[in-house]
């Protein structure tokens, strides 16, 4: 009995064996990396929150799962986008490539929502904000500095695109903030805005993004953490137990 105990072992340890498992174990090694950049490219992909413009609906240290087929993903190294099951609308979130004029790092996405689509005219009274002539309710709108409505150059780029044509309106417009339009939204593009209106730069400063820029929607908050706590190891004593799992809308 011994003997072929000894005998088996020695099989096993045979070069033919271990190779044969070595050649096993790389198979699956590369097929579940093969996997999962199929997954992160075409189905699904994690994202950060690194600023305060969508408090309060996302919050700095969200994780978020995004949805890469819901609007087509884009095949990497083309323009060729796979078919989509929705398509962008009014209030959806949603996370893309920011369009040149937005000072962004390299290689970073933003999050914001959905507050027009192409041929949709615009105007924001006040802080308040108008879709074709109708008051559009924001329940999920932050007003951090609602006394605040400052002017900036950034926002000149609006003259091209008001409802009126009328060279002396063009000339007289003055947009803030809180204060602009109307204008129309061109084809093909998107108005997007942070639920933290006071402190977002979005589509107000920058522009339309073009809908081919959207990567996708964010379906859930899978990791959550306080970054602001000056304590040690925050992701682990600052965790936000209530986030994880939220389904975001």
């Amino acid at each position: 009995m011994a003997k072929n105990e000894k005998k088996g072992a020695a099989k096993a340890e045979e070069p033919g064996s271990v190779g044969r498992w070595l050649w096993e174990w790389t198979k699956s090694i590369a097929v579940a990396f093969v996997l999962f950049l199929v997954v992160r490219t075409f189905v699904v992909e994690a994202f950060q929150i690194p600023t305060g413009s969508m408090e309060n609906t996302l919050l700095v240290g969200d994780f978020l799962l995004v949805n890469k087929m819901v609007y087509g993903a884009e095949i990497p190294g083309t323009r060729v986008r796979l078919p989509a099951f929705d398509p962008p609308e009014v209030g959806d979130i949603v996370v893309f490539e920011p369009p040149k004029l937005a000072h962004q790092a390299e290689n970073t996405n933003y999050v914001k929502r959905i507050v027009g689509l192409p041929g949709d005219t615009l105007q924001m009274v006040d802080g308040a904000l108008y879709r074709n002539g109708v008051a559009v309710p924001e329940p999920y709108a932050k007003h951090s500095r609602p006394f605040e409505d400052p002017r900036s150059p950034q926002f000149d780029w609006q003259r091209s695109h008001l409802v009126s044509d009328h060279g002396r309106r063009a000339q007289e417009y003055r947009p803030t903030r809180d204060n602009w339009g109307p204008i129309v939204v061109s084809p093909d593009s998107l108005f997007v805005m942070g639920d933290n209106r006071d402190n977002s730069e979005d589509s107000r400063y920058w522009g339309f993004v073009p809908s081919d820029a959207v990567k996708g929607r964010p379906l859930v908050i899978y990791f959550s953490y306080d970054r602001n706590k000056m304590v040690p190891f925050p992701w682990l004593t600052e965790i936000r137990w209530g986030r994880i799992l939220d389904p975001i809308r």
